[in-house]
C-alpha cells in the first residue's frame, strides 16, 4: 500500500512556491504588473515640467522608470546650457572685440565669441573674401568649354559659425521684409532687393558672406573699420 501525500499548505511540491492565498489549491502566478516609480521609489515627475510630462506616471511598468531618468537628464543638461549661455553674456559684455562685433546686424553673443575664439584677429587670412571661403559660404567653381559655371555653396571649414551665421543673416533678411516696420538701412534695402531678384535662400547665403567679411575687417582694423554706407 502506497505512502498518501499530504496536502496543505505546507506540504507544497519541492520547488514550487506555496500559494499566496495560503491554500492547497496549487500555484497561482503573481500579478506581472511592474512596481510604479513611487512604489519602487524613485523619485515622482519634475515640478517644473509641463503637463503633458506631468502625466508620466500614467506610463505602464518600468517605462514608467526609464522615461523618468531621460527626462530628468534632459532637465539637467538644460540647466547647464542656460549656465553656459550666461558665462558666454558675461564674456561677451566684457571683450571689446565683441562689442564691435555685434554692431553689425545678425551677429549675437554666441556668434561673436565663437568667432573671437575660432579665428582671434583674423590674422590667418588674408581678406575677407578668404575668410568667408573657408567658411564655406562662398560658391564653387565649375570650369568647361573655357566657361566658368558658379554652383552651390562648398560648405567647407566650419560648420558651426557657418551656421551661426546663417541664422543670423534670416534675422536680418526678416527684419529687413517686416511688412510692418521694414528696416531702411543701406545692408537691409540691399538684402531686400537680393531677395526680390535671387530668391529667400540665395539672398541669406549672401548676406551671410557678406556678414563673414565685415567680422573679418572688424577683428582685423578693430576701431578703424566703418559700416559701409
Amino acid at each position: 500500500m502506497g505512502m498518501c501525500r499530504p496536502q496543505g499548505p505546507n506540504h507544497d511540491a519541492p520547488g514550487i512556491p506555496p500559494s499566496p492565498s495560503g491554500g492547497g489549491q496549487g500555484w497561482e502566478p503573481a500579478n506581472p504588473k511592474q512596481p510604479s516609480r513611487q512604489d519602487a521609489g524613485a523619485p515622482g515627475p519634475h515640478p517644473n515640467l509641463s503637463p503633458e510630462l506631468a502625466r508620466l506616471e500614467e506610463l505602464p511598468g518600468w517605462a514608467n522608470t526609464v522615461i523618468g531618468d531621460l527626462l530628468s537628464e534632459v532637465t539637467r543638461l538644460d540647466e547647464r546650457i542656460t549656465e553656459y549661455d550666461r558665462h558666454i553674456a558675461l564674456m561677451a559684455r566684457h571683450s571689446t572685440q565683441a562689442q564691435q562685433l555685434m554692431q553689425l546686424g545678425g551677429i549675437g553673443q554666441t556668434t561673436a565669441m565663437a568667432l573671437i575664439s575660432t579665428v582671434g584677429n583674423g590674422h590667418d587670412f588674408a581678406c575677407g573674401r578668404s575668410f568667408s571661403a573657408w567658411l564655406g559660404l562662398v560658391p564653387g567653381q565649375y570650369s568647361s568649354g573655357g566657361k566658368q559655371r558658379l554652383g552651390r555653396i562648398t560648405k567647407a571649414g566650419d560648420a558651426y559659425l557657418r551656421s551661426l551665421l546663417v541664422m543670423g543673416a534670416r534675422a536680418v533678411l526678416a527684419a529687413a521684409m517686416n511688412t510692418r516696420t521694414p528696416k531702411q538701412d543701406p545692408i537691409s534695402r540691399w538684402a531686400r532687393s537680393l531677395a526680390e531678384r535671387r530668391g529667400y535662400w540665395r539672398a541669406v547665403v549672401a548676406i551671410a558672406a557678406k556678414n563673414a567679411r565685415m567680422c573679418w575687417a572688424v577683428l582685423q582694423r578693430g576701431e578703424a573699420f566703418k559700416m559701409p554706407a
